[in-house]
């Protein structure tokens, strides 16, 4: 998850997700002209407005939109593995927007955010290493519409302080949609909020956060897709370390403090 330099994109039209999940489906909304396009439900994923390989990584600063073009790693970017430390396909600068981007296979470490960031409708089609990683401290950080699927490991990593917000997104095929890093050499307290988002089986945990720091995790609004056993862990608790050890799971109920949902704030189906 090193940090690297690259070019900048390209401007092009606005299209964002915006609006809530009912129990029927992501509704995707332009912001800017009120158009309702297709849902992101399930398999149904954005088409790509051109494609272009990335050899280095891009830096964004400012607010970029991508124009719904896909963008995928080549050369050191190319490898599509899981090895920790891949550099990202795009490094969002502190106070940076990226939108409408579709980063497509392979993927590397998706995207990094040096500060806060808004990343408002960005698809992954296959994730990497993980979708995107927060970094700062005492920063915020927005999520608001697209959706990430394939990913062997994490989505989310929030390796920096402050609060994450996601909403409007379609989570499917995963290990971890979002993490607060467990081992990091620096720890923070760490706040995650995941709103009006749909998550989709197979998966394995919603939200992972470090007791021990005073991390929480609010769940709002979340539809759970194929998962009737009730598998997927909305909110597992750990006790979380700055040795790079693995970290010891703590519980996994909903509590108030640290996982904040009710059954009421999960929807199956």
């Amino acid at each position: 998850m090193t940090q690297q330099h690259g070019t900048r994109l390209s401007t092009g039209k606005r299209r964002v997700i915006a609006g809530g999940l009912g129990a029927a489906a992501l509704i995707v909304t332009s912001l800017t002209s009120g158009l309702t396009l297709p849902t992101a439900e399930a398999a149904t994923w954005p088409s790509a407005n051109g494609s272009e390989a990335v050899g280095a990584t891009k830096p964004i600063s400012g607010s970029v939109d991508g124009g719904m073009k896909r963008y995928y790693g080549t050369g050191d970017l190319g490898s599509g593995g899981q090895n920790e430390d891949q550099d990202p396909i795009f490094k969002l600068a502190d106070g940076a927007t990226l939108k409408n981007v579709i980063i497509g296979a392979p993927a590397a470490d998706g995207i990094h955010c040096s500060g806060s960031c808004t990343l408002q409708n960005v698809w992954w089609e296959d994730v990497g290493e993980d979708a995107a990683t927060f970094r700062g401290t005492g920063k915020t950080f927005t999520v608001n519409g697209g959706g990430a699927r394939k990913a062997a490991d994490k989505i989310f990593q929030f390796n920096g302080g402050g609060t994450l917000n996601i909403s409007n997104f379609a989570g499917q095929d995963f290990k971890t949609f979002v993490r607060s890093c467990g081992n990091c050499s620096s720890q923070y307290k760490r706040t995650i909020n995941v709103t009006n988002t749909e998550i989709t089986a197979p998966g394995g945990v919603i939200g992972g956060i470090n007791t021990n720091y005073g991390d929480s995790l609010t769940l709002r609004g979340i539809t759970i897709v194929g998962d009737s056993s009730k598998k997927i862990v909305p909110c597992q608790k750990y006790i979380g370390n700055n040795t790079g050890a693995e970290p010891t799971k703590n519980g996994s109920d909903a509590d108030g403090t640290y996982c904040k949902y009710s059954a009421s704030d999960l929807t199956y189906r």
